[in-house]
C-alpha cells in the first residue's frame, strides 16, 4: 500500500512542469477546465509582444491596439468554454484578435493601415516569394534608387491601398510568418482562398508599381 502511495507521488510530481514548459494548447485547457489564472496569465504573457506588434501594424496606433489586445484578452476569457480541445491556440487568438480589430476599426470608422516591412522568411511555404523583391526586381522604375526607408514608404502606401480582404492574408502570412492553413484557419476561408487572395494582392502590388514606372 505505501509502495503505490509513493509511486502515484512520483507521477505526481513528475506530472508537474515548468509554465514555460506547457504547450498553448495545455495553458488553454487548464484554463477552461480548471480555471487556472495562471495558465491564463502565461498565455496573456506568451502572446504579448506577437499580438500587439500584429494589432499595431494592423490598426496603426498604438493605444486602438493596446484596446484591441486587451479585448482579444477579454474574449479569450468569456468564451474560454468554446475552445475546442483539438485547436491550435496560435490561430484561434489570431482570429479573436482580427475581429477585434475590425470591430474597433469599425466602431471609430478609422480606416486601417498595414506597416509592411521587408523580412526574410527562408525556409517557409509562401509561394509568392518576398513582396520587396518582387517589386523591387524592376528596371528603371521611379523608386529604384530610393533610399530604403522611402522605398518602405511606398510599399506600406501601396499595401495601404488594397481592399481588407487582400491587405489582411498579406499581413499575416507575409509579416507575421502564419502559416497557410493558420492563415485560412484565422479568416475562416479555405487554405486555396487565402492562396489566391495573396496571390491577387501580389498582382496588385505589383501594378501599382508598374503604373508608378509608367507614370
Amino acid at each position: 500500500m505505501m509502495t503505490a502511495t509513493l509511486s502515484v507521488q512520483r507521477a505526481s510530481r513528475a506530472s508537474i512542469k515548468p509554465w514555460g514548459e506547457w504547450t498553448d494548447e495545455e495553458l488553454m485547457l487548464s484554463y477552461r477546465d480548471r480555471g487556472n489564472r495562471h495558465a491564463f496569465d502565461q498565455l496573456v504573457h506568451r502572446y504579448e509582444r506577437e499580438l500587439y506588434s500584429y494589432l499595431r501594424r494592423f490598426l496603426n496606433d498604438a493605444t486602438a491596439a493596446e484596446d484591441a489586445f486587451q479585448a482579444t484578452f477579454m474574449q479569450v476569457h468569456l468564451k474560454c468554454d468554446q475552445y475546442e480541445t483539438e485547436r491550435k491556440v496560435r490561430p484561434w487568438l489570431y482570429t479573436i484578435a482580427t475581429n477585434q480589430a475590425i470591430d474597433l476599426q469599425r466602431r471609430s470608422k478609422r480606416h486601417k493601415l498595414v506597416s509592411l516591412d521587408r523580412r526574410d522568411r527562408e525556409g517557409g511555404d509562401d509561394d509568392a516569394g518576398t513582396l520587396l523583391n518582387l517589386l523591387e526586381s524592376r528596371e528603371a522604375a521611379p523608386t529604384a534608387n530610393l533610399e530604403t526607408d522611402e522605398r518602405q514608404q511606398w510599399v506600406r502606401n501601396a499595401v495601404a491601398d488594397l481592399p481588407e480582404t487582400l491587405r489582411t492574408p498579406l499581413n499575416l502570412i507575409y509579416y507575421q510568418g502564419l502559416k497557410y492553413r493558420e492563415a485560412a484557419d484565422v479568416l475562416n476561408v479555405p487554405v486555396g482562398t487565402v492562396k489566391s487572395r495573396l496571390h491577387t494582392a501580389v498582382l496588385k502590388l505589383n501594378e501599382a508599381y508598374e503604373s508608378a514606372n509608367l507614370s
